[in-house]
């Protein structure tokens, strides 16, 4: 069983958390029994799983970015004051 990055696995609601959780000890103990056919499809329930979180993850970098831009925006403006005068 493949796990999600802790970044994603932080951004997973309570509910999600513990159905990832419940799923991935799922998985391993399907794995331990040589049961990968099974375990493929728990994975897949595990992938669907998590991308809500990806999404969150990624708009959490797009706000970042809108921030940073922002901000060398100001940082530019008051440069140009500081020349002017």
């Amino acid at each position: 069983m493949r796990h999600c990055s802790v970044q994603v696995r932080g951004l997973l609601t309570r509910e999600e958390l513990d159905r990832y959780n419940a799923l991935m000890e799922v998985g391993s103990f399907l794995e331990s029994q040589s049961r990968h056919d099974l375990s493929y499809t728990v994975q897949k329930e595990v992938d669907l799983l998590i991308l809500p979180a990806i999404e969150r993850l990624k708009e959490k970098g797009r706000e970042r970015d809108r921030q940073t831009e922002a901000y060398l925006e100001a940082k530019r403006i008051l440069e140009e004051d500081n020349d002017e005068d």
